[in-house]
């Protein structure tokens, strides 16, 4: 009998691209669906996993021998600032519940998905894996990035005792088809891309928050899926693997609009609103060493302006179906 993978916040922005992936390489790849393999892409929608019992309903259902944990009350920087309580503790019960469920079924393996928010807010760069626990987190999102901190330590302590294989992800900023495009609770790339098409559309000037000097590190989700993928199947240490680009492929909120300007074919440029305390962290590099390292040299990330035109071209043919929040300005 072949894998069953469940694969939580299934129907996200992470979670279609790992669909994707999975239905789409071709017969042979280190990537694809695998005979006998079973994949199940859950929703909130098929259980609130903040419930331990709809949790426990839903692994019995399904019975899953892997679990891709992606599911999390996400947000951007504002909504984190917010609602510093609830994404703690609804992450905090998501999370909890996912991996006691696991164990209890004796899943065979669970990856989660963290974020570079849990590393400390003072450290030195790179980010690299061992330093997740040197210092607290920055002010701006310590609910969230708490909460996830926690899988780490989860993980560590299933392990210790219990000897589960439950190991984490840490990717930097992903963006790609099916993201949120919602203008109050987005990341960056997806607000930016849905406020240039509201300028466009409005005849109104692209405004951007902030002097458009923070540097990010943007992953695609279809090159994410694939590394979810492999780690499911080939990785087995209870540290986690930084998922990202290598760090000299930063890039600026700046230069970002600035290419999504160009991508949209809009008329005029972005205008930066100059506010430095809307900027959030200057920079996070991360390194991806260990995971170039583990994966090969052959693995090939998307090119960024590939993906970004990809990105706006599933948004603007789906704009009526997608994540955009009620009634745009």
């Amino acid at each position: 009998m072949g894998a069953v993978v469940l694969v939580t916040g299934g129907t996200g922005l992470v979670g279609k691209a790992i669909e994707h992936v999975v239905e789409h390489e071709p017969e042979g790849s280190r990537f694809g669906k695998r005979p006998g393999e079973k994949w199940i892409f859950a929703s909130s929608r098929d259980a609130d996993l903040r419930d331990p019992e709809q949790a426990l309903k839903l692994f019995e259902k399904h019975q899953p021998t892997h679990v891709i944990h992606l599911a999390a009350l996400v947000g951007g920087l504002f909504a984190n600032r917010e609602r510093k309580m609830t994404f703690l503790r609804d992450n905090m019960l998501i999370n909890d519940n996912v991996l006691h469920t696991a164990h209890i079924k004796k899943t065979k393996k669970v990856i989660s998905c963290l974020s570079t928010c849990v590393f400390p807010d003072k450290v030195e760069y790179p980010l690299t894996e061992e330093k997740v626990h040197l210092g607290p987190p920055h002010n701006s999102n310590f609910g969230y990035a708490h909460a996830k901190r926690m899988v780490d330590v989860q993980n560590h302590a299933y392990k210790e005792e219990f000897g589960c294989n439950f190991t984490s992800a840490i990717p930097t900023n992903v963006f790609g088809p099916h993201d949120n495009f919602d203008l109050k609770h987005a990341h960056v790339m997806p607000a930016l891309i849905h406020k240039c098409y509201l300028a466009q559309k409005n005849g109104t000037p692209f405004k951007v928050m902030g002097d458009g000097s923070p540097l990010r590190q943007f992953i695609y989700s279809r090159d994410l899926a694939k590394l979810f993928i492999w780690q499911l199947r080939e990785y087995d240490d209870v540290e986690p693997v930084i998922l990202s680009v290598n760090e000299k492929d930063e890039i600026s909120i700046r230069d970002l609009a600035n290419s999504i300007v160009k991508v949209m074919n809009y008329p005029g440029g972005a205008n930066f609103e100059n506010e430095l305390n809307d900027n959030g962290q200057d920079r996070k590099p991360a390194s991806n060493a260990k995971l170039m390292q583990l994966i090969g040299p052959d693995f090939k990330f998307t090119p960024f302006e590939e993906a970004l035109k990809e990105t706006v071209a599933w948004f603007l043919e789906n704009y009526s179906n997608a994540r955009i929040g009620q009634n745009p300005p």
